[in-house]
């Protein structure tokens, strides 16, 4: 077994973002990882369920699942790794895309927002992803309706490229809705998963994959958000990073707009109400 194979049979076995595991493989590499649990090195009644899954899992079972949902494994190391995830402080052990692998590599910009926009959340969030893609950025968000569809969208119209890091596995269209939206991403941009082919979106695989987007992308862009939003997490998870993370406001009885008046508020993400103060705010934190 190689370093690929056992980072296959680890991926299919380990939820993504699991602080221990990530950490241990990413310090030790999934080889040793793997060869340790084989013979005891970790706690045999703790570890039990997992010790079973890679004894009864290989990597050509793995990697035929994948290859069939027409994706790709990328591991650390690979030409398309997007190396920006290494500083996480749970990197993921592998990630599965598909389309324009490039894309994952290159100068980003996330945006991020609730599923339920206001008429102006949605323009201000395909005008703000239009304007860094005429800056030949890329947009990042998470494919999901209201925001992140906005913002893939109009990273589109303006025909650039977007990723879409979603929280199912590759050859699930979650939400259905966007089936189109995601083989029109896929055509310039690229889909990414922390999950196997044929696995659901779990409430917990939003809050796991949200640190992706932070750590794909340069800095953070928050629309429109609710007090308590998983689009806040994005916000933090970019924060923890270092990145610059920006906020639009919105009218102050607005409840859509209430998450990014919090973020404001505690000083956790800076005002930006144009393309032009983005741009510069993050060219001065760089």
């Amino acid at each position: 077994m190689n370093e690929r194979e056992a980072r296959a049979v680890l991926f299919s076995a380990i939820e993504g973002g699991h602080p221990f595991w990530m950490s241990e493989i990413f310090s030790q590499g999934a080889l040793k990882v793997i060869e340790k649990l084989q013979r005891g090195g970790y706690d045999r009644i703790k570890f039990n369920t997992l010790i079973t899954k890679i004894s009864i899992t290989t990597a050509d079972q793995v990697l035929s699942i994948i290859e069939a949902a027409q994706a790709e494994f990328l591991i650390p190391g690979d030409p398309s790794w997007p190396i920006q995830v290494e500083d996480l402080v749970a990197p993921p052990i592998a990630l599965i895309a598909k389309g324009n692998l490039e894309a994952l590599s290159m100068q980003s910009l996330a945006i991020v927002g609730t599923r339920n926009p206001t008429n102006y959340g949605a323009r201000i969030a395909g005008d703000f992803a239009a304007g860094f893609v005429d800056r030949e950025w890329g947009i990042v968000s998470g494919g999901a309706y209201g925001i992140d569809s906005f913002a893939h969208k109009g990273a589109l119209i303006a025909e650039g490229i977007t990723v879409a890091v979603i929280a199912s596995g590759i050859d699930i269209n979650y939400p259905v809705g966007n089936t189109r939206l995601f083989a029109e991403i896929c055509e310039s941009g690229a889909i990414l998963t922390e999950v196997m082919p044929g696995h659901p979106a779990l409430p917990a695989r939003f809050l796991t994959r949200n640190r992706l987007i932070a750590a794909l992308s340069v800095a953070t862009l928050v629309v429109e958000a609710a007090f308590r939003s998983g689009s806040l997490r994005t916000a933090r998870d970019a924060a923890e990073l270092l990145r610059p993370v920006m906020a639009i406001p919105g009218p102050i009885n607005s409840p859509t707009s209430e998450g990014c008046h919090r973020l404001i508020g505690e000083r956790a993400a800076e005002i930006v109400t144009s393309v032009a103060d983005a741009v510069e705010f993050v060219g001065a934190n760089r």
